[in-house]
């Protein structure tokens, strides 16, 4: 098993501060909102992509996949009463020569085995789709 942590702390009305590690990111806990800092959604969100592309990451040199870059756009769709996200989409956008039949494997297993993907594929349906950088 592994274990992570994450401390947080109230700044002030407009912000706070998350730890983990060496690493700290502003939290926009504003009720205004901030331009400068993610709210939750969007820490959540940026979480997945996190999972997402550390996935390609860790599998394109078991598969011997070729790559040159890579970009995840995300949106989610949210209810409010009860206030909860209801839809995930996601579009990885790949830059590769590899045939579409690698591409499809490789998507698979960037869903297959990323913590963050499994984990919230069990409580908001995920879609999205992998495609080639034109």
């Amino acid at each position: 098993m592994t274990e992570y942590r994450v401390s947080a702390r109230r700044i002030d009305n407009h912000g706070s501060l998350a730890v983990a590690k060496e690493a700290e990111v502003v939290l926009d806990t504003d009720m205004a909102g901030r331009r400068d800092a993610m709210n939750p959604v969007e820490l959540l969100l940026a979480a997945l992509a996190a999972c997402m592309l550390k996935g390609i990451e860790r599998v394109t040199p078991m598969l011997a996949f070729q790559i040159e870059g890579v970009e995840v756009a995300l949106e989610a769709i949210r209810q409010d009463a009860p206030p909860k996200l209801t839809l995930i989409r996601y579009q990885i956008t790949i830059d590769s020569a590899e045939t579409d039949q690698r591409l499809d494997l490789l998507h698979r297993n960037i869903l297959k085995y990323g913590t963050i993907s499994n984990t919230l594929s069990g409580a908001v349906p995920l879609e999205g789709t992998l495609t080639r950088k034109v």
